[in-house]
């Protein structure tokens, strides 16, 4: 008890007298005296290049954000144990300024431990080798090396003076992260740690508030918060009275794995639980991710694609993604027209049915504004409200900023959809074009090193490399032809077998899977007998507690025949870290000169072979991608710059591949003569890779006539709105429909009543424009089609 009040004295005491005042009470963030209520969106510096970071955050601004959050990824900064880089995308004070110049405050997740889905959690793998230390646990080597990174970003924030109290952008930083979900597997050694975390971070005298998240005993004044997708349902609140409801995670969409199926949230769900939240009193969200980027080079954790959270309201490439990004941008605007009550007035709330609720905020009977509720995932309903009747739409909440007049519904979208295309702009199907070259394959009498027994994978790799070969010796002396059963139990996720350096096989794990399996019958040769096994990892874990014991890697080798069994633990073993080409660099302009490099036609779906070619950049400004539909799996690189792994192979449930398309920032790219190199394990096929452009061609939008009833709906748009992305315009209409058009954009066809002049004077109105609107009214189109009927018009339109 002692410890947290003398914490809290201290947080007091380093924010009087600041530039710009940052604290908190049981409403909100208050930043300059003021209340505020925030909507932030989580971006991540490494996961784009420093071209793009202008262009996202303006998106996210124009999107409704007032904050940018980020983590701090210490592994990409301190690689080497006291060797720092802060450079290209790993410049975290030139994002912070990007952000401060877009007039946005900054929400700076330092962890250090950070998770989110990037290797190793965002630890520097040398940590794993400090001797005596236990990573997030109260251990004097973890927590003197924790410290010290802590502090020195810190120092560097404030010599660049980036926090709020010295008149910057930054207004809250986390320390730690999720470690609820852990603690108790420290037993002794997780409370006095949480303790010392919050003590430490407060005391580094940043004058801006810290959080945990997922940390109901965050020690005072650190702010305990809520990470999911439902926090107005899920989180218990403040562990104090006097400590804000703050969401550091709403999570947009989920994670993909290879071979998992892509989670798809829509955009009303998240509407209605940040509807939700502040309803119940919160007046901090943010979207995590609200632009997921790429996992470039080798940054994701197990098993995670290249592409993350593509699903955001920006998408990986970074354009833009309809309707998510423009409902939840109304929803900002209809929450900040009630932020007067929300932040000041009374809080009530009661029943208006089974399933109904409203929530409302009172300053002192001048300002008003109101949240109704339907939880009824079934029906629509209507319910009375202050002498009104109001039509809520099935698991819906309506906005009333004034608690008279609808301006919002979570479930009534009126946002423009868009569809993403693309365009073939290069095809790599000229043999003449490609060269290549095979892999080796070591043995024992190869191998840099030998060691008895079986090595941990991460330790020997220190995590630079996905691949470890390891290989053993069998002496054999038979006058039968005899069959062998070979098996390799590894904690590793792939695994290609080799004997006498014939290739025999290859097996791989899961995201839900304890390892590999490999099993293969086998025949000896006389003599001596080479077992060679490349070892992969797709990506290192980055959760769990006593993440530095975790062991990787082969575990097991055996042969048997019949009763005759021959274990390989206790051999001879030797290793050799990552592929002769990594070694060499051979993605480089001089590092491929350091091979010979042979024709395509010498190495047709072979496995282990790396492949080089060059293109030109498209003209244009949209995004680029390879399409890889026909490789493998491996890696691939521009110009020297890995723009990840791919594993095109590994089908998910529906038999589709995760991820095809590989996205190429345009700041890799020169004008002409590009190097491209993969390396491919599993015999693909690169004469199918195809250089595509992404866009946003198809656009469609609906809207209805007024109504003319008592009822008080949903407020929806009296016009058809359209705009084209990346400055294009409309060149067609591909459908209009003014009258009862079936369906919606997914699918759409002319229903019973349908005005013959809706094409031609959406034509007219939209043609040739990046914008347009039509209003849906019987002038508008000569005449009513169908009268006494409620009308709507949809319209469907292609960008070029």
């Amino acid at each position: 008890m002692k410890v947290v009040v003398m914490v809290a004295m201290l947080f007091m005491l380093v924010v009087v007298g600041s530039g710009k005042e940052v604290t908190y009470d049981r409403r909100s963030l208050i930043i300059n005296g003021t209340r505020r209520l925030l909507f932030s969106g989580s971006i991540h510096y490494p996961r784009s290049t420093p071209q793009m970071w202008g262009n996202l955050i303006e998106k996210a601004k124009r999107g409704g954000l007032d904050v940018i959050q980020t983590y701090v990824f210490w592994n990409v900064h301190e690689p080497v144990q006291g060797k720092y880089n802060f450079e290209g995308r790993y410049d975290l004070v030139r994002f912070i300024k990007e952000v401060r110049n877009h007039g946005l405050y900054v929400s700076l997740r330092i962890g250090p431990f950070i998770e989110s889905e990037w290797k190793y959690g965002g630890f520097p793998f040398w940590l794993h080798d400090i001797p005596g230390i236990v990573f997030r646990s109260d251990n004097e080597p973890f927590k003197f090396y924790m410290q010290k990174f802590v502090s020195m970003i810190v120092n560097m924030m404030k010599s660049e003076e980036l926090y709020a109290s010295q008149g910057g952008p930054i207004v809250i930083s986390q320390i730690e992260n999720e470690y609820q979900l852990v603690e108790s597997a420290f037993h002794e050694k997780g409370p006095p740690y949480v303790i010392w975390a919050a003590s430490m971070a407060v005391g580094l005298g940043t004058g801006v508030p810290w959080m945990m998240c997922k940390q109901d005993d965050a020690p005072d004044p650190v702010i305990n918060t809520c990470n999911g997708m439902s926090c107005g349902e899920t989180f218990a609140g403040p562990n104090s009275p006097n400590k804000p409801a703050l969401w550091t995670e709403n999570w947009t969409s989920f994670y993909q794995v290879f071979g998992g199926e892509p989670y798809i949230r829509s955009a009303e769900d998240i509407a209605f639980h940040v509807a939700l939240f502040i309803a119940k009193g919160g007046s901090f969200v943010n979207y995590y991710m609200y632009h997921g980027g790429t996992n470039l080079g080798k940054s994701a954790s197990a098993y995670v694609t290249t592409s993350y959270y593509d699903e955001a309201p920006l998408d990986e490439y970074g354009m833009i993604n309809n309707p998510k990004w423009d409902h939840l941008r109304e929803l900002h605007a209809a929450v900040k027209k009630s932020s007067q009550p929300l932040l000041w007035g009374k809080q009530t709330n009661f029943s208006l049915g089974l399933l109904q609720q409203a929530y409302i905020f009172e300053e002192n009977s001048s300002r008003c504004a109101a949240f109704l509720v339907n939880n009824d995932t079934l029906s629509n309903v209507s319910v009375m409200f202050r002498n009104g009747v109001y039509e809520l739409p099935q698991k819906s909440i309506s906005i009333l900023p004034d608690c008279k007049n609808v301006v919002f519904n979570t479930a009534t979208v009126n946002a423009q959809s868009g569809v993403r295309s693309t365009i073939a702009v290069e095809h790599f199907n000229q043999t003449k074009n490609w060269l290549a070259f095979a892999e080796e394959v070591y043995d024992i009498d190869k191998a840099s090193f030998t060691k008895n027994g079986l090595l941990d994978q991460l330790s020997i790799t220190k995590d630079t490399t996905d691949y470890l070969w390891y290989t053993v010796g069998y002496d054999y002396t038979s006058t039968e032809d005899h069959q062998w059963l070979l098996r390799v139990n590894s904690q590793a996720h792939v695994l290609h077998a080799f004997i006498n350096d014939e290739f025999i096989g290859t097996e791989h794990g899961s995201h839900n899977s304890e390892g590999v399996v490999f099993e293969k019958p086998i025949s000896l040769l006389n003599g001596k007998n080479n077992f060679s096994f490349l070892s992969v990892m797709v990506g290192s874990p980055d959760s769990g507690a006593y993440l530095a014991h975790e062991i990787f890697g082969l575990q097991r080798v055996r042969i048997q025949e019949n009763i005759n069994v021959q274990d390989f633990v206790n051999q001879l073993w030797g290793y050799q870290v990552g592929l002769q080409g990594e070694n060499l660099e051979v993605y480089t302009e001089k590092g491929s000169e350091s091979v010979e490099w042979n024709t395509f036609d010498t190495f047709v779906h072979q496995s282990l072979v790396w492949y080089k070619t060059t293109f030109d950049a498209p003209p244009g400004r949209d995004p680029v991608a390879l399409n890889l539909q026909s490789m493998g799996k491996g890696e691939v690189w521009i110009n020297g710059e890995s723009i990840g792994r791919y594993w095109v192979s590994f089908l998910t449930p529906k038999n589709q591949s995760s991820q095809t398309l590989y996205h190429i920032p345009r700041a890799f790219l020169k004008p002409s003569n590009n190097l491209l190199v993969l390396f491919e394990e599993m015999n693909g096929d690169p004469l199918q890779i195809t250089l595509e452009t992404i866009s946003v061609s198809h656009i469609c939008n609906s809207a209805e006539e007024p109504k003319m009833h008592k009822i008080l709906s949903p407020k929806r748009r009296r016009e058809v709105r359209l705009q084209c992305h990346q400055g294009k315009r409309i060149s067609a209409i591909d459908f209009a429909s003014y009258g009862t058009p079936n369906g919606d954009c997914a699918s759409y066809s002319i229903g019973s009543c349908h005005s013959n002049a809706s094409k031609s004077v959406v034509q007219e109105a939209c043609l040739g424009k990046n914008t347009c609107s039509i209003s849906v009214s019987a002038m508008q189109f000569g005449g009513d089609p169908c009268p006494e009927t409620s009308k709507s018009l949809l319209v469907a339109a292609i960008c070029s």
